[in-house]
């Protein structure tokens, strides 16, 4: 496939019956101006824009201008919002159509903040500056540590005051997505109470993102292990940086197995298993060490709406379900131990090593120790028991011995090791004061160090100059940090 200058687009999902969206275009906005372009996630997509003025691209970006043969929509989908269930849909998105990328994959293009639809449940339709350019950052710094996420191609402001606590800037943000099929879009479809629409929506789902299983002896069972398996991966990714998605509701559960929706997700500072960020979430259900859990909850809920096309025999049906189900834990946990083994340079297995991380991540949680920079401490060539706080005390050097001995009774070479967790342990993340800094100047219109941020994220792998100032945690004495609903 060439590059394309316009936005070339399909639209297989319109095969769906028509209660799973309504078609209507975006609310034009004032005067659209366009802030963020991600570069490179264009070529990926095959678009052609340097020959485009700012002034077109921000048209393009805000919904301003569409195609003649643009059938751009709002996507219908219900889901359980902090264990209640609701029915929900886009309630100030529009999905501009699929594109077909080079490389041959299919993804979504959608435009946060553009409107109201049917969907919105009395909103405004529209969304804030600051959130959509929080969402940039940290997606793009999710991409670059290898998990799965949706992405953001640009954002434009809109030239218009939205309201929230304080009014705000409006802003529209272009998120692509391998799809927007999520675990509450079963949920609605098996809430219409008709077992067609949620048929046709798990063939659809199968030729979309699992055609290998499109010739399954039980479709739906396939479905339900493959999503279950994604999620694994995703939700071990998510341990393994210390990342806090924050409103895990099952409509926030992608069935491609990105990461979607960054509104009160942050990253962790000191190990805490218990860490929460969001401001709503008063009883910790999403905190660190919960989200292996919600995860089968989510899931559960997914099963449970594909009882219908399961078996005709609900009895049968849960039992083929349950079956599935009953193996996330183990699964998980094999994953979960295989990833930690990596972030401790380990690659042979050993009946302590459970005993060995427990220990560890019991100091780091007594001793508050930054969760980030102790793995990567740990890998680092020259560090040693003692060689700065919080390792000079006697607790950590005899965790550090048995952690040694373990790798040496394997004939795991210190290289090799070290190597292996700097390639699994970032150096960098998007620390929250440091995103929140960034933000803060743009509200006052000064992008530099929204920018410069987002350079620094590129290779969260590498330790490279002027990276320092993104290391250091939020200064001691700092309020504690919330995020909200904003995106």
């Amino acid at each position: 496939m060439k590059s394309q200058t316009a936005l070339a687009f399909e639209y297989s999902y319109l095969d769906l019956p028509e209660a799973f969206y309504t078609q209507l275009a975006p609310t034009p906005v004032a005067e659209p101006r366009l802030v963020a372009l991600n570069d490179a996630l264009a070529q990926e997509l095959g678009l052609h824009l340097p020959g485009l003025s700012s002034q077109d691209k921000a048209a393009l970006f805000s919904g301003n201008r569409l195609t003649p043969d643009a059938q751009p929509f709002a996507q219908a989908y219900a889901g359980h919002q902090f264990g209640g269930f609701t029915m929900l849909g886009d309630g100030r998105a529009h999905v501009l159509g699929e594109l077909v990328t080079p490389s041959g994959d299919r993804v979504d293009v959608q435009l946060k903040g553009s409107g109201p639809t049917p969907y919105s449940r009395r909103g405004d339709g529209r969304a804030a500056l600051g959130p959509m350019l929080r969402e940039y950052v940290i997606s793009e710094a999710m991409h670059a540590m290898g998990i799965p996420t949706t992405r953001a191609l640009a954002v434009v402001t809109t030239g218009q005051t939205v309201y929230r606590e304080q009014p705000e800037q409006g802003a529209i943000l272009t998120r692509t997505a391998a799809s927007h099929l999520r675990v509450g879009t079963f949920e609605y479809a098996s809430a219409l109470g008709n077992p067609a629409p949620l048929q046709a929506l798990l063939d659809y789902t199968l030729a979309r993102h699992f055609p290998n299983l499109a010739d399954a002896d039980d479709k739906a069972i396939a479905l339900l292990d493959v999503v279950m398996q994604k999620q694994i991966d995703l939700i071990v990714h998510w341990m393994r940086v210390g990342f806090i998605h924050g409103v895990m509701n099952t409509d926030n559960m992608a069935l491609s197995g990105e990461t979607i929706d960054y509104g009160p997700c942050a990253f962790m500072d000191s190990y805490d298993p218990a860490t929460v960020f969001s401001s709503i979430d008063h009883q910790g259900r999403y905190a660190y060490a919960n989200q292996p859990k919600i995860a089968l909850w989510n899931l559960t809920r997914f099963a449970e709406a594909l009882l219908p096309v399961i078996d005709d025999d609900e009895k049968q049906a849960i039992a083929k379900a349950e079956a599935t189900l009953n193996t996330f834990s183990t699964g998980y946990r094999k994953k979960w131990l295989a990833m930690m083994r990596a972030k401790l340079g380990l690659t042979k297995e050993d009946e302590a090593d459970e005993t060995l991380i427990a220990g560890l991540l019991n100091w780091m949680k007594a001793t508050k120790a930054d969760y980030t920079n102790t793995f990567r401490d740990l890998g680092s060539p020259g560090f040693s028991p003692g060689c700065k706080a919080p390792y000079d005390t006697e607790a950590f050097s005899a965790w550090h011995t048995d952690w040694q001995a373990r790798r040496e009774r394997y004939g795991e070479s210190r290289k090799a090791s070290q190597a292996l967790m700097q390639q699994t342990n970032p150096a960098i993340i998007p620390r929250n004061h440091k995103v929140e800094e960034a933000l803060t100047a743009t509200s006052d219109g000064d992008l530099k160090p929204f920018r410069t941020l987002l350079s620094a994220l590129q290779s969260p792998y590498d330790d490279h100059h002027g990276l320092a100032p993104y290391q250091l945690p939020a200064p001691e004495g700092s309020c504690r940090y919330q995020t909200f609903c904003g995106t």
